[in-house]
């Protein structure tokens, strides 16, 4: 079994944004972050053309992100995973999508809690790293405590130690995705309660988070807290959590020089086909609220679809900001 992970602090598995160039990009900002794949479906590895769990060694702690509901599926996924050296598999139970919900993934799973529960038991049966669960509170009108609590006893029977709870339901018919991470209202006190209520498992608390001071008073009580959306458009927010959150010194020194340290990697990228601006905008939130903050983004976001683009953009786009 590997070395268990310090869920301190995460990034949310983002679809179509935190690829593999995100998250080298996040790892430059951030030493101890953990950093999550978009979710890949257990399809996807097992019939799918391309490589699905590439990743850069720069990356660890990694955890992949599998959306499926076949235990053996999911089990044969697991192991592959630990095989390619991932740090740690997590089930995705909380996407609302209806692609997700057609395919019997994501916050559909919180009514089959047995078969939550019996992919766990599989995949740490195949797989010796550790299995965890992110979830949303409930689903449409099963959204009582007891509802929760049944599908976190079930996957602890199992094996699972460690929830990751976004705390607000989804609405599975009726709203967007996007509805879904705005409109149902957050429920922290929820998220403690089952701390309070199961204090022998690991919870970490997502949804809502904007700011390192909001983490830090989550973490008075809980074991974790994953930001997603205000960390991608805004990653300078990553540069301050080895420091105040994990009591180190932090990693990166300046944006600027983050910038620099992206240039061989894009070179490098580029020479094995990828396209600049398929790194590029990950970075395009770098310099919020600097002085030519929007400079640096109408620049990259203008020229960096061009296929002569490449990293001498970035420095050209660098000439805006205010040092």
């Amino acid at each position: 079994m590997t070395a268990a992970i310090n869920h301190t602090f995460s990034i949310a598995p983002m679809l179509d944004w935190t690829d593999r160039h995100c998250r080298y990009f996040h790892r430059l900002l951030s030493q101890r972050a953990v950093l999550y794949t978009e979710m890949v479906t257990t399809g996807a590895i097992i019939h799918g053309k391309g490589d699905y769990l590439a990743y850069n060694e720069e990356e660890h702690p990694l955890v992949l992100q599998l959306g499926g509901s076949d235990p053996a599926d999911m089990a044969h996924c697991a192991k592959i995973a630990a095989e390619r050296g991932y740090d740690e598999v997590n089930i995705n139970v909380g996407c609302p999508s209806d692609r997700v919900q057609n395919g019997m993934f994501g916050a559909c799973l919180m009514a089959r809690p047995e078969l939550v529960a019996a992919c766990v038991a599989e995949m740490r049966q195949q797989a010796d790293i550790p299995v965890t669960v992110k979830t949303r509170i409930g689903i449409d009108e099963q959204d009582s405590y007891e509802f929760l609590t049944t599908l976190i006893e079930q996957c602890a029977a199992a094996g699972c130690e460690h929830f990751i709870i976004h705390a607000r339901k989804a609405w599975l018919k009726g709203l967007s995705p996007k509805e879904n991470r705005e409109i149902p209202p957050l429920d922290y006190p929820r998220v403690h309660q089952l701390k309070r209520d199961y204090p022998h498992l690991s919870f970490s608390l997502n949804g809502g988070l904007k700011t390192i001071e909001a983490c830090q008073q989550q973490l008075t009580d809980l074991d974790g807290v994953m930001v997603g959306r205000e960390v991608y458009t805004n990653p300078w927010l990553l540069s301050q959590v080895d420091e105040q959150l994990y009591g180190e010194a932090a990693f990166a020194k300046t944006p600027f020089e983050v910038v620099e340290q992206m240039i061989p990697y894009i070179e490098r990228q580029m020479q094995q086909g990828a396209r600049f601006w398929q790194i590029a905008r990950h970075m395009l939130g770098l310099f919020q609220g600097v002085p030519g903050a929007r400079q640096w983004r109408r620049t990259l976001s203008e020229r960096g679809h061009l296929p002569e683009s490449g990293p001498e953009l970035l420095l050209s786009a660098l000439t805006h900001v205010r040092h």
